[in-house]
């Protein structure tokens, strides 16, 4: 019986270049310490991502399918060991609706021609943001820290570009909501994203400037109402209330 077959009636199957990903609802892990989010009420109830496919009942039959040369990373998706080249176990990071999340543990295999900025490590030593140098691109990132989907790295850091002495986030706290970049999760066909990307990119300046108040203007002139939900509005309200700008600088990486 083949790997569709397997798999619980109405979740799709995608197999794209090597990487089996299944259509099911994105879910947040939680890979660090709780931060203080844990203090506000978010709408919706961040959810545990299993760790690994022993956890997870659909990883389990991706894996026993497709055998050792694949790994789970959460999310309905399996990805070939070895990518990037030489990665056993490569990361993955997941976006999805209003939650940010890293499967996987990150290694630095140190600085090299296209990745050879800084790694930031957090107080237990883990990877958690990297210093973009001069003539950086992503894959070589993705490459230098097993990240599989190195791509996806400058949207979680709402950018469509790298730039010299940019921090970018590349462990995600998943305790923590992040707001998406190039739209809500529930636009509507026909939404205005241009504004709305003006809008994220400017929070995510004055979060990385320590501005709050800068924030506070943006998000109540500009940002608030571009939201279809507003009870997603009022996830970031409560940030910028309580004015925590480390959950505000996860949330506008």
């Amino acid at each position: 019986m083949n790997l569709a077959a397997k798999i619980t009636t109405g979740v799709a199957v995608l197999v794209v270049g090597g990487l089996v990903a299944l259509a099911v609802p994105t879910v947040s892990g939680a890979y660090s310490e709780m931060s203080s989010w844990a203090i506000f009420q978010p709408t919706e109830e961040p959810t545990v991502e299993p760790a690994s496919a022993e956890d997870d009942p659909i990883g389990k039959k991706m894996i026993d399918e497709l055998g050792d040369g694949y790994v789970y990373v959460g999310n309905g998706t399996a990805i070939p060991k070895g990518s990037p080249a030489g990665c056993e176990d490569p990361a993955w990071l997941n976006l999805g609706g209003m939650s940010a999340s890293l499967s996987g543990d990150l290694v630095d295999r140190g600085g090299r021609d296209l990745a050879a900025g800084t790694a930031g490590l957090d107080d237990d030593g883990r990877i958690v943001t990297y210093t973009v140098a001069p003539g950086d691109a992503l894959y070589a990132i993705g490459d230098r820290f097993c990240i599989a989907n190195a791509l996806t790295i400058a949207t979680l850091n709402h950018t469509r570009t790298i730039q010299p002495g940019e921090v970018l986030l590349l462990h995600p706290d998943g305790s923590i909501p992040w707001i998406p970049y190039f739209n809500p999760d529930d636009a509507p066909g026909g939404y205005q994203q241009i504004p709305y990307q003006l809008a994220v990119e400017a929070m995510s300046a004055a979060a990385h400037a320590d501005d709050l108040d800068a924030m506070r203007t943006i998000f109540a002139d500009d940002l608030s109402s571009l939201f279809p939900n507003p009870a997603h509005a009022e996830v970031i309200a409560q940030a910028l209330d309580a004015g925590d700008l480390d959950v505000l600088r996860q949330m506008f990486a």
